[in-house]
């Protein structure tokens, strides 16, 4: 449905009229009359309120000073956008339906109706989404360029991202304050220099994927998480000492998680690092047992905990910095939820 015919629709059926109208010449500012109008425009917007939608008719009140000449308009209200057939909370809301909640067009062209009998064509919404898109491209481009400078610890994923037809990848990068999507050609080291540049001056949480094996960064944590599954699958691998070591390990990192999540709750750093302590001579000498008699998958597991030990294990010495990759990984959530219902 066209704007024009929508226009249509909403002039039959204003639920309020606002009056906009200056009190005084922004010239001299001498005080108007309530004859003064010399013109009044109208424009009609598809509000969200809570009735839950009302229609509301703008009227714009333009004002000729009878003292010095000058005409003098009030300003639009700030809920609305001049020319446009929808309130900005109202397209608000069917980006958050359409991006967040998965909400197709046709869905949300039900939602409209059912709400406020607010007829709407396809081409309006998509329209309106383009809208959104738009409006936010500035605070995100501003932010691309703000992470590359310093944070103490940020947690990156990705995913696969169809694109008509052709496998591309969705990054996140994301901290507890922000979340940046970025959408790549490619799952290799060039879309992470691309976001944060030859060089990250910080703590990058991230799964065991070689993208990130020799990136130039402070320090890394790779996902405790990622190589509990890892042990997981090793229990069901045939070896001979699989299960035992998989055993092993396992308990380790459960314990690991108990005594982080112990150190959230209580802060208390004296009794975490004296626990840290141990641990890590406990690793040390668990990886010495069972070095020889470890098997292809097995060693391969061994030899990343022995070789990485300090992305494995940075937690330890840095609790601020989480032991998992979580953060990055609900963010993905929304993408790989809305891959899944296309």
């Amino acid at each position: 449905m066209g704007s024009n015919c929508l226009q249509q629709r909403l002039r039959s059926r204003t639920n309020r009229i606002v009056i906009l109208r200056p009190q005084k010449c922004d010239f001299c500012q001498n005080q108007y009359s309530d004859e003064a109008s010399i013109k009044i425009e109208k424009q009609q917007v598809a509000q969200l309120v809570e009735n839950p939608i009302e229609i509301v008719e703008y009227h714009r009140h333009h004002c000729q000073c009878d003292c010095c000449g000058n005409v003098t308009s009030a300003d639009w209200s700030n809920e609305m956008i001049p020319g446009q057939d929808l309130g900005i909370k109202l397209q608000a809301l069917l980006g958050w339906l359409g991006n967040y909640g998965h909400l197709p067009y046709e869905k949300q062209q039900e939602l409209l109706w059912e709400l406020g009998r607010i007829e709407i064509g396809v081409g309006t919404l998509v329209t309106t989404n383009q809208r959104v898109n738009l409006a936010i491209e500035p605070p995100i481009s501003a932010l691309s360029e703000w992470i590359k400078i310093e944070q103490p610890n940020i947690h990156i994923d990705e995913t696969p991202w169809p694109v008509k037809g052709i496998k591309e990848w969705l990054w996140v990068f994301a901290t507890k304050d922000f979340c940046l999507f970025h959408a790549g050609d490619t799952s290799s080291r060039a879309e992470l220099i691309a976001v944060l540049g030859t060089e990250y001056s910080g703590t990058i949480s991230s799964d065991d994927l070689s993208v990130y094996n020799g990136y130039s960064v402070v320090s890394q944590q790779k996902c405790l998480a990622h190589l509990r599954r890892h042990f997981k699958r090793l229990l069901k691998t045939p070896g001979q000492h699989n299960k035992i070591i998989a055993e092993t390990f396992l308990d380790l990192i459960d314990e690991a998680f108990k005594y982080y999540q112990q150190w959230q709750l209580t802060t208390n750093e004296l009794d975490y690092f004296l626990w840290a302590e141990k641990f890590k001579d406990r690793i040390r000498d668990q990886l010495a047992k069972n070095w020889d008699r470890a098997g292809y998958e097995a060693g391969k597991l061994l030899r990343s905990l022995k070789e990485k030990a300090a992305q494995w294990w940075h937690f330890l010495d840095h609790p601020e910095v989480p032991p998992d990759n979580n953060l990055a990984e609900r963010s993905l959530r929304l993408a790989v939820t809305k891959r899944k219902i296309r």
